[in-house]
């Protein structure tokens, strides 16, 4: 049994694939955890990161992203020839959603590689099933949860209930426990959103995404596996075999 799942392994390794980039923020333990793990649903497709600065506080973040920064993470993953570009980090949320757009027209435009991010994705599939009516699920303090619904709202959503774990540094929101952030998916789920979003790329929230969904009777959207549908997506790929990680997986329907 031991050859056979070393062969596995071995075809696994060996098998041409379509590669995927992932732009992360450097403090950021779990795009990485969770790109790798929805990808082996998915054996012709690999997955490539790349780091720029983003740790500490994000109370202390900068109101611009690093655009050098990006567009070097950008070049160093076209060397792998990917499909797809994703910064799989969430500014977006912050900083505005026409910002996103513009870093993936830029990364696009030098490198010729489509490019997406996560909130851009989370974006696609709430305009395509018309949900306006938003709920978030963050691990961030009262002071950076509060930029969130002002940009939502600029882009057409209304954000009715929110619940944020107060934690300010980037590399605190991967420990935050299962049971913690179930108990604000129960929370925000009390007010009824067309949609919740577990909203950081750093929270480890896409494993109960599934669960969730069939408790609330609620879509949820987590960022970090959204970012990975949004490539998939990008890079012509079906995403049913992922319907494990969520609804979302099932809309592959969806043209980025």
């Amino acid at each position: 049994m031991a050859d056979i799942a070393r062969l596995t392994t071995l075809d696994a390794i060996r098998r041409p694939t379509v590669g995927l980039a992932m732009i992360t923020p450097s403090g950021n333990v779990v795009v990485e955890r969770v790109t790798t793990a929805i990808l082996a649903d998915f054996p012709a497709v690999s997955g490539h990161f790349s780091r720029i600065a983003v740790a500490g506080s994000s109370d202390a973040a900068a109101d611009e992203y690093d655009w050098d920064g990006m567009l070097r993470a950008a070049t160093l993953l076209s060397h792998a020839a990917p499909a797809a570009i994703c910064w799989n980090g969430s500014r977006g949320g912050s900083l505005g959603f026409d910002v996103d757009r513009r870093l993936c027209e830029q990364i696009t435009a030098t490198l010729g590689i489509p490019a997406i991010t996560s909130t851009l994705a989370i974006d696609a599939a709430l305009r395509v099933n018309g949900f306006r009516r938003l709920a978030l699920v963050t691990p961030y303090a009262t002071g950076y949860a509060q930029k969130l619904p002002p940009v939502f709202a600029q882009a057409g959503y209304e954000i009715v209930a929110d619940a944020h774990a107060g934690l300010t540094d980037n590399l605190a929101y991967a420990s935050l426990p299962d049971h913690d952030i179930v108990a604000m998916i129960r929370h925000v789920a009390a007010a009824r959103p067309e949609a919740i979003l577990t909203y950081c790329t750093n929270l480890a929230a896409a494993h109960l995404v599934d669960a969730m969904e069939r408790e609330t009777g609620i879509a949820v959207y987590d960022s970090a596996s959204a970012g990975v549908w949004g490539a998939l997506r990008l890079a012509g790929q079906a995403t049913g075999p992922g319907q494990q990680w969520g609804s979302l997986f099932g809309q592959d329907h969806i043209e980025l």
